[in-house]
């Protein structure tokens, strides 16, 4: 009896603790070991933001989701396309394509997930975690479809935004959410087939995904870092979530219970577990974590940006806050972005400077690069499938021989066939979208032929 009260004891023990960790764990553990970005680095972030607000406004002219004089400022006349649902076709959310002048840069923002737009759920339905192969990884099927549609739909508009703009301009993309999957791997598309973009160089090319969704595979998301930046505000449910979207989204009116499920389940799953499934999906790129609460602290705090490349503990901790759904709105990012953006700056102009600006400048591009091979590295060390242990400076040359090379080649049309083929099998984009076609066939027939048996 004494040693059954003991066990007893010992469980009840074992699980207040648990429960202790875990109701006590807020968001900004995840990044307390980060060093913080730089004004430099996090300028772009409003901006992108205030972009994508511009798809919900109803007329530019009279904006309702942000005030004009305050921050940047949105030309309406610099905006070439604003495509909705229906002209979608359900194929991808509603985007903008918008040429500033100001910044020599070329973007397209496309928006999150409408909740009342069936579209936007097969998007997310279309995907069984993670069973796209692409490009060495795994990648969500439904979103790199949505990807794909984009740029055989955009890419002449964007090539000649491009050109007719003296070859000077960078290319940004910028999503939301649902959006900011479908952007992560349009970039990693665009970067892979430059020549449906008219050549552009590579480091013109960015992609900043706010509240990003976990779309690719570890050795993805640690790729490209020096192509995409993820911004993640504090308690921010979905890059934490390795649950299959469609599953969150399904249960999108008990999210807090659902959470609490996944939060129980991960308890016992050990990290190098984790690490090693290929085919468990991450939030892409780069991870900028912007900090406002603290434990047992009320209200928000003046904002901090922290930035790093994880590998191990990339924001695989669910936070049990009631804050996690707050934090993933659009609007409470772009303000709170903008005020941390400017904490850094007045933080700079306030301290002596004894470094001429270029100098700096230069000094963080290059610790930027060595962030980026230290991550590639450390996820070789960790085992992580997949992994390359260099950034290589052409996407044509990276894995060849592998199994998903032939999702990622450099050259299009029959001309330049018999040039991929020798580059290792890789395949030209014509054979990149009939792969996915008939991939998605495939799967259509089956849905078909299951529904025959059960009637």
């Amino acid at each position: 009896m004494s040693v059954s009260c003991g066990v007893e004891c010992v469980f009840i023990l074992g699980c207040a603790r648990w429960l202790w960790k875990r109701c006590t764990y807020i968001g900004s553990y995840d990044s307390a070991t980060w060093p913080s970005a730089t004004p430099l680095e996090f300028e772009p972030v409003p901006r992108v933001c205030r972009l994508i607000l511009a798809i919900y406004e109803p007329d530019l002219h009279n904006p309702h989701y942000y005030i004009p004089s305050h921050g940047y400022h949105i030309n309406p006349n610099w905006v070439v396309k604003r495509v909705t649902y229906k002209e979608t076709e359900g194929h991808a959310p509603p985007y903008l394509i918008y040429v500033d002048h100001d910044h020599r840069e070329i973007v397209m923002a496309v928006r999150g997930l409408n909740l009342a737009k069936e579209s936007d759920y097969k998007l997310l339905l279309d995907n069984k975690l993670g069973k796209q192969m692409f490009d060495g990884g795994y990648v969500h099927h439904g979103l790199l479809k949505s990807a794909v549609w984009l740029l055989n739909k955009e890419s002449e508009t964007l090539k000649n935004l491009w050109v007719e703009n003296g070859l000077e301009y960078g290319m940004v993309f910028a999503g939301h959410s649902l959006g900011s999957g479908i952007v992560s791997l349009l970039s990693i598309l665009v970067v892979n087939h430059r020549e449906r973009l008219g050549g552009i160089p590579k480091d013109k090319i960015r992609c900043y995904a706010i509240a990003p969704a976990r779309c690719m595979s570890l050795n993805l998301a640690v790729k490209y870092a020096n192509l995409i930046h993820s911004i993640v505000l504090q308690d921010d449910f979905l890059p934490r979530t390795p649950t299959p979207l469609e599953d969150i989204f399904k249960s999108v009116f008990c999210l807090p219970c659902l959470l609490f499920l996944v939060c129980l389940r991960d308890t016992f799953i050990p990290e190098g577990r984790k690490l090693q499934d290929p085919r468990r999906l991450y939030a892409p790129g780069r991870m900028y974590h912007i900090v406002e609460r603290k434990f047992c602290r009320c209200g928000r705090f003046p904002p901090e940006v922290r930035t790093a490349i994880p590998v191990d503990g990339r924001f695989e901790h669910i936070v049990l806050s009631c804050n996690t759904t707050s934090d993933h709105a659009i609007i409470w990012i772009e303000r709170e972005a903008e005020k941390a953006l400017q904490l850094m700056k007045n933080q700079n102009s306030s301290e002596t400077v004894t470094v001429p600006p270029t100098v700096q400048k230069f000094e963080r591009l290059k610790t930027i690069e060595k962030e980026h091979k230290d991550a590639l590295e450390r996820a070789v060390s960790l085992n992580v499938p997949h992994a390359v242990d260099a950034a290589e400076n052409e996407p044509s040359e990276n894995n060849e021989g592998e199994e998903a090379s032939g999702n990622s080649g450099d050259k299009e049309a029959t001309a330049s066939s018999t040039e991929s083929k020798t580059s290792g099998g890789r395949s030209t984009w014509e054979e990149v979208v009939e792969k996915l076609l008939k991939k998605n066939e495939t799967g259509n027939k089956h849905m078909e032929d299951s529904t025959n048996v059960s009637e």
